[in-house]
């Protein structure tokens, strides 16, 4: 029985995989290339079946107390006036029982409840993995493993040691991102400003408890060749992006410049005809990443690192893994192409129909049809799996 098994990445996949893997009797190791756990990052949705997974790990009470509380989304022109105004549960997609948590958060309570029975290992990496289970690391002596499972994230090391380069599974949505951490220049109080022009957008916000804020910055754009680690020029990448934009735009950019948390990806999705090779499996963004756009990645990530570690316990292997995560994985992933409409509007005319949509809303008889039809596809994805009770 596979016992002893090295995952590769302490984000949320990684953490929960943690979690469970020793609920069910294995032995966990987690390695991380960052030198400590990473804290940054934007504000994440927990739906439907993800829901289920944290209620299971006794940490609802904790997710829901470091909610984001946010509460309205204005929206504005190039000259600064504010043309619309939307609740925020709806301009996400929320409905119900749904929460909304920074990442960073989530990936604290994670940690917590698996520090003291899980070792971590930080500031290194994995560079080969042999047949027998031998693991090199770039830092670190080998050790060997039962398994090692990829939970690092869309440019999984362990993806591309065990299957091969990461342009045979990416599919890029053509488009890009950018995040990062910005003084709060507009005094926000739970809010979320947003500013678009045709094929870019510029969003701030301030969550509850932030002492400053995070920009976010989204583009069309093909894909472009650049060293990720190269922070410089993902900055210059993201000026070039929104110039000439008005509103706020200039000020946040010259704020992104002093970042020190900037983060810039194309928005990619992974696609794989299967997870697992010889010692190797992958899990959340590794396996099948779907993209910021479609706004389920975190809870993706809690749903298979719940269901892997399950069906190893259970018996069901990497196999009945793959035969419960990869339908409700598809589901998901086809969110984002759709979802990408509105966050990035493509025309002049298209913009001025969704912000005249937006200022109307309220006052439309339809108004529940309508708000099914925007966050009615969310939940149905986002519950598109039947999670077993698998027996600690």
């Amino acid at each position: 029985m596979t016992k002893s098994i090295l995952i590769s990445g302490a984000g949320v996949a990684g953490a929960a995989l943690a979690y469970w893997l020793r609920r069910h009797g294995f032995t966990p190791t987690v390695v991380e290339r960052a030198p400590a756990l990473r804290t940054g990052g934007y504000k994440v949705d927990i739906r439907g079946a993800a829901l289920q997974v944290v209620e299971r790990m006794g940490l609802m009470d904790a997710v829901r107390a470091r909610s984001t509380d946010m509460r309205v989304v204005r929206h504005y022109d190039a000259r600064g006036r504010q043309v619309a105004t939307m609740d925020a549960a709806l301009f996400g997609g929320r409905q119900g029982d749904d929460v909304e948590i920074m990442r960073g958060d989530l990936n604290e309570l994670l940690y917590d409840l698996t520090r003291d029975e899980v070792e971590y290992v930080f500031g290194d990496s994995v560079t080969g993995i042999a047949d027998d289970g031998t693991v090199t690391f770039e830092r670190s002596a080998p050790r060997r493993f039962d398994l090692v499972v990829g939970a690092d994230g869309a440019h999984s090391t362990v993806r591309s040691i065990a299957f091969g380069e990461e342009s045979a599974y990416a599919r890029h949505l053509g488009h890009h991102v950018a995040i990062c951490s910005v003084p709060d220049l507009l005094g926000l109080d739970r809010e979320e400003a947003v500013h678009a022009a045709p094929g870019r957008t510029a969003n701030v916000y301030r969550t509850k408890g932030d002492a400053g804020a995070k920009a976010l910055f989204m583009w069309r754009s093909p894909a472009l060749s650049y060293d990720h680690r190269d922070i410089p020029r993902q900055k210059e990448l993201l000026a070039e992006a929104m110039a000439g934009m008005g509103w706020q735009v200039p000020a946040l950019i010259a704020a992104a410049r002093d970042a020190d948390d900037l983060y810039v990806d194309a928005l990619t999705q992974i696609h794989m005809d299967r997870w697992s090779k010889g010692r190797a499996v992958l899990v959340g963004d590794a396996a099948h990443c779907a993209s910021p756009a479609s706004g389920q990645g975190t809870s993706l990530a809690l749903v298979g690192a719940y269901v892997l570690a399950g069906e190893l316990a259970s018996g069901g292997g990497v196999e009945g893994y793959e035969r419960v995560m990869r339908p409700f994985a598809e589901a998901n992933q086809a969110l984002a192409p759709a979802n990408l409409k509105g966050m990035v509007i493509a025309s002049r005319l298209a913009l001025w129909f969704q912000l005249r949509m937006i200022r109307l809303l309220p006052h439309l008889p339809g108004r529940d049809r309508i708000v099914e039809r925007v966050a009615g596809a969310i939940h149905r994805a986002a519950t598109a799996v039947d999670l077993k009770d698998y027996p600690a």
